[in-house]
């Protein structure tokens, strides 16, 4: 009798128990039913952590090169700025040097003309030859001829123009006396002087003309009024204004250039100075008047 019962009650359990499983399938397959996207998230899981840990060292390491590449990409560029910044203040420093007359040796000016390979001009106060300078300024330099030995044309020029700075004068960049050998090194203006267009065919117009009168008078007055002391040209003549890319005149050639003071009404002269058909009729007689800046 106890044998049946403990069989009846064991049968009981089983029952049991399998109708809870039965129940708990059944709720996790509706489960899967009304919530299709959690079997498949997992599987997708499953699918990345199969894939991605055999890989994981190789796209970490990946990763960090990228990154390192990257940062030695921005030190490289934060150096190049920088050595690009000093380059520009180098070259700024050079052309301030420009700026004002520096004195060159003689073997600078060979070696700013290359040997004085290409020739400008030449005339009675020695050749002008094409040269460049370190920092690509392109200028003119002068070689004075040996037979003015007493350097008065040479101190003229630095003495005068050596000083001033006007849009209307040519500028004096540098110098050199080296023994009995003078040069002089200019700004290169490329449309060389008035003359070459005033008597030739290369006609610059009515309008153009007009304007370097203008500009040639302004630089005439800021040499007698805008100085400390006046500067007398003496030479004012197509052959010494030079044009440069835009045609604006500056005055060039100071050989022959007097200072004198604002208070002087009158200039003293023991030699005519000037080029005939140029010269101011006081120059060769009082009777016209005294000599003066006007």
């Amino acid at each position: 009798m106890k044998l049946e019962r403990h069989k009846g009650h064991k049968l009981e359990t089983r029952l049991k128990i399998k109708m809870q499983y039965t129940y708990t399938m059944s709720v996790i397959c509706s489960n899967l039913v009304a919530f299709p996207s959690i079997t498949k998230r997992k599987i997708d899981l499953d699918h990345f952590y199969y894939f991605f840990f055999p890989y994981a060292g190789e796209i970490l390491g990946s990763l960090f090169l990228v990154t390192l590449v990257f940062a030695l990409y921005r030190v490289y560029s934060s150096n190049e700025l920088k050595r690009q910044h000093k380059i520009k203040v180098i070259k700024f420093l050079e052309d301030y040097r420009a700026l004002k007359p520096s004195r060159y040796s003689y073997n600078d000016i060979k070696r700013i003309t290359d040997g004085f390979k290409e020739k400008l001009g030449e005339g009675g106060y020695g050749t002008v030859y094409k040269g460049k300078l370190s920092n690509e300024i392109l200028v003119a330099v002068k070689i004075l001829n040996y037979s003015n030995g007493n350097g008065e044309e040479f101190i003229n020029e630095v003495g005068t123009i050596g000083r001033i700075h006007h849009i209307n004068v040519v500028h004096l960049i540098g110098f050199c006396s080296d023994g009995y050998r003078r040069a002089l090194i200019y700004e290169f203006l490329s449309n060389e002087s008035l003359e070459k267009f005033i008597f030739s065919n290369h006609s610059l117009g009515w309008e153009k003309l007009q304007d370097i009168a203008i500009g040639i008078a302004k630089g005439i007055e800021y040499l007698h009024q805008g100085c400390d002391q006046r500067i007398l040209h003496f030479d004012i003549k197509p052959h010494n204004i030079l044009l440069d890319h835009n045609f604006n005149p500056k005055i060039s050639d100071f050989g022959l250039a007097k200072l004198c003071s604002k208070e002087q009404s009158a200039v003293s002269m023991s030699v005519i100075r000037g080029t005939m058909g140029y010269i101011a009729p006081e120059m060769i007689s009082r009777n016209f008047g005294n000599v003066s800046y006007k």
